[in-house]
């Protein structure tokens, strides 16, 4: 299963006094919000995780993390993941995407219902996620500080 979703950035995580000056002006530059982009197995465990801005669209960051695991039989996403390009990747590694059609598509692909309603497991791995008010709400100035945040967090869930 992928997903995404939006993290808020805290008022103190965009700089202030203090640091060095390339820091604050990344920290600026990178914008208020934050996504995560996650895989996670069967269960909904977080197995792949990746930290980018809070403009950047799913697609391309889904062929990243895909890359990153093992192929798998399905793959479940939502219709932001709906592209020709990734569909093609996914039949290239032996996966069949289970993602419904954008409204817009000229020529739906088939998939299948009941597997599509096993991704509230995803869902429910980014709700124990933010159930940590430090993932809920990052804090951080220093993208990679939020994302070693995150990594720790969902490997404590993972065990939970």
């Amino acid at each position: 299963m992928i997903d995404s979703t939006h993290v808020k950035a805290h008022r103190s995580a965009s700089g202030g006094k203090g640091g060095s000056r390339n820091r604050l002006l990344a920290a600026r530059a990178e914008g208020a919000t934050r996504r995560i982009h996650a895989l996670a197995d069967a269960k909904g465990r977080l197995i792949a995780i990746l930290l980018t801005g809070g403009e950047a669209h799913d697609c391309p960051i889904a062929e990243r993390l895909i890359r990153r695991v093992k192929s798998a039989k399905r793959m479940l996403g939502d219709k932001a993941y709906d592209s020709a390009k990734l569909r093609g990747e996914l039949d290239e590694r032996g996966t069949r995407p289970v993602i419904p059609n954008r409204s817009n598509r000229k020529q739906p692909f088939r998939f299948s219902k009941r597997l599509y309603k096993l991704r509230w497991r995803i869902e429910a791995a980014f709700n124990r996620l933010k159930d940590f008010r430090r993932i809920a709400t990052r804090y951080d100035r220093l993208a990679r500080n939020y994302l070693a945040s995150v990594c720790l967090i969902a490997a404590l869930v993972w065990w939970i």
